[in-house]
């Protein structure tokens, strides 16, 4: 073993406490016996398979479930998901709406229109185009803790700051610009909703 390993060889005194009761009990066999408990590596092609159907079945169920269903750890199940499925948990990504499939089909008919017009003449394109956006705008805007901050003495009591109630409103605003600037602006009066 010295002659093999080197200066990574176990210590006559281990090799020794190794053999002794292995050669007392008359073993000779050079295989492993076999131990109870479960098996050093669970990570088989087999239970790869399984994790990735159930998780195929129902993509929300969590690492532990599937731990305790297939009898592995936590960690395991973890490390196959992560490494040998290449999977990942992501949370839904928030969109404004959701659209049917008429809708799409205009959306998509309306950008060819516009990608046509773009082709035709590009300065014309430009010019003709008008956007719109809509935001809400409060009738009170907070002030940050950063900005409230004042120099004063180590021993002055620190100034007071009211909370603003956001119960004070806003109005939605419509803006309209072109290539040259703010076409228009308009505030919805309250009470009132967009519908044209």
């Amino acid at each position: 073993m010295t002659e093999t390993l080197g200066e990574h060889a176990p210590s006559y005194a281990t090799a020794k406490n190794w053999v002794t009761p292995v050669f007392k009990r008359g073993y000779f066999s050079t295989s492993d016996a076999p131990r109870p408990g479960r098996p050093k590596t669970v990570t088989t092609p087999e239970i790869i398979d399984q994790i990735h159907e159930l998780i195929l079945e129902d993509r929300r169920i969590s690492a532990k479930s599937i731990a305790e269903q297939l009898g592995i750890s936590r960690e395991r199940v973890g490390s196959i998901i992560n490494e040998d499925l290449d999977m990942r948990k992501l949370s839904a990504k928030w969109v404004p709406k959701c659209l049917n499939v008429d809708q799409k089909l205009q959306g998509c008919q309306s950008s060819e229109q516009l990608l046509e017009y773009f082709r035709r003449d590009l300065n014309d394109f430009l010019s003709r185009m008008v956007a719109t956006d809509e935001t809400w705008l409060h009738h009170y805007e907070p002030e940050t803790k950063q900005q409230s901050m004042e120099w004063w003495h180590s021993g002055s009591p620190r100034s007071k700051k009211l909370r603003v109630r956001k119960s004070a409103g806003k109005v939605l605003v419509s803006i309209f610009w072109d290539q040259d600037g703010i076409l228009f602006i308009d505030y919805l009066p309250k009470g009132h909703t967009i519908n044209a």
